[in-house]
């Protein structure tokens, strides 16, 4: 039988993107016949204690020879010298969701250590499986061959198309952890400019990754003026963020870097026009057609690109037809596994 150990750190149920990730290829290989052995790490990487790496280099040791790992880069960035110790011994597979040095909020110092230490890390491993074109291209500032670079999409589970708010205030949908890469602030700030315009905006996302983010959020709508527009549900369970999706007229994400945009894709598949940025791999995810895309962190063209879709009907009519296109080509997780599977049979014994 066909097998693959997983190390992930954290909570694996934690309800991100990546996270979301992991789960559905683990459950895709299972269902294909594959043996999944899921390995916790500690949830400090990827800036481990000690004791965190000790416990890293331990559930490696205890693995047999040849033994196929997949380790979340969220874990193996941290890892260059544990996974130099089993590099010859174990067939270590990097799974890249984006490049730790591009997470938002960094300072210089620490962006320049998480680089180093990836890029030390990505050499140990005998291929990387990343979640887009654009990641595979940021590898390559690592010394990553792209032939060494598996890309495997996401999947979208199907959806129905939204139905839209029917009410009076326009409904945007922004699903995204309560955390700076996703560019709150600058969403706030550029609906603030709005204020002849009637709106609303849903936040579905958790509070824990950032809980000094998120309450600086909270903070910034009220200093704003926006707590009657903009509401903070916090992480919905899958039922009730269909709902969501369902009764939203338009999906904003105003993210500095994404991997992907899974929750991108999703709106897709709900028939949604979207506004964006131009940030990492949302170009590849959202089609022209199907979204505003502008630069990540300006305001101003963000407020510009959220006004033209409440305002120009034409506009919006083409962007929902855009989604709609859209949606016929997102991969389903079936596919997305059945291509990791075939990833990870290409990896050298």
């Amino acid at each position: 039988m066909r097998s693959a150990h997983f190390l992930i750190p954290g909570d694996p149920e934690t309800r991100t993107g990546g996270y979301l990730y992991d789960r559905r290829v683990m459950a895709g290989l299972t269902a294909l016949g594959w043996r999944v052995e899921l390995h916790r790490l500690d949830a400090s990487f990827p800036m481990p204690t000690p004791a965190a790496l000790a416990e890293a280099d331990a559930v490696l040791a205890a693995l047999p020879e040849r033994t196929l790992v997949v380790v979340d880069g969220l874990a193996l960035g941290a890892l260059p010298e544990v996974a130099a110790r089993h590099r010859d011994r174990l067939r270590l597979v990097a799974l890249a969701h984006h490049p730790l040095a591009l997470e938002t909020g960094l300072d210089e110092a620490a962006s320049q250590r998480l680089y180093a230490s990836e890029r030390a890390a990505l050499r140990q491993v005998r291929g990387a499986i990343v979640t887009s074109p654009s990641t595979a291209r940021a590898l390559a500032d690592y010394d990553m061959a792209p032939e060494r670079c598996a890309v495997v999409l996401p999947g979208t589970d199907p959806a129905p198309l939204a139905d839209g708010s029917g009410g009076g205030e326009w409904a945007w949908l922004c699903v995204a952890s309560l955390t700076p890469r996703k560019g709150h602030a600058v969403l706030f700030r550029a609906l603030a400019r709005l204020e002849s315009l009637a709106w609303r905006l849903r936040c579905v996302g958790g509070a824990d990754l950032d809980p000094a983010a998120a309450a600086g959020l909270r903070t910034l709508a009220t200093e704003l003026g926006l707590t009657g527009c903009i509401e903070f549900l916090g992480q919905l369970e899958e039922a009730a963020l269909a709902v969501e999706y369902r009764q939203a007229d338009g999906f904003v994400l105003p993210s500095y870097y994404e991997g992907y945009g899974m929750a991108l894709a999703e709106a897709l598949a709900r028939g949604l026009p979207i506004v964006s940025t131009t940030a990492g791999a949302i170009p590849d995810t959202v089609p022209a057609d199907a979204g505003l895309l502008v630069p990540p962190g300006d305001e101003a063209a963000l407020a510009e690109a959220l006004a033209r879709i409440m305002t120009e009907p034409g506009l919006r009519a083409r962007l929902a037809a855009g989604a709609r296109a859209a949606r016929q080509g997102l991969p389903d997780w079936p596919t997305a596994c059945a291509r990791f599977a075939a990833a990870l049979e290409a990896i050298p014994a």
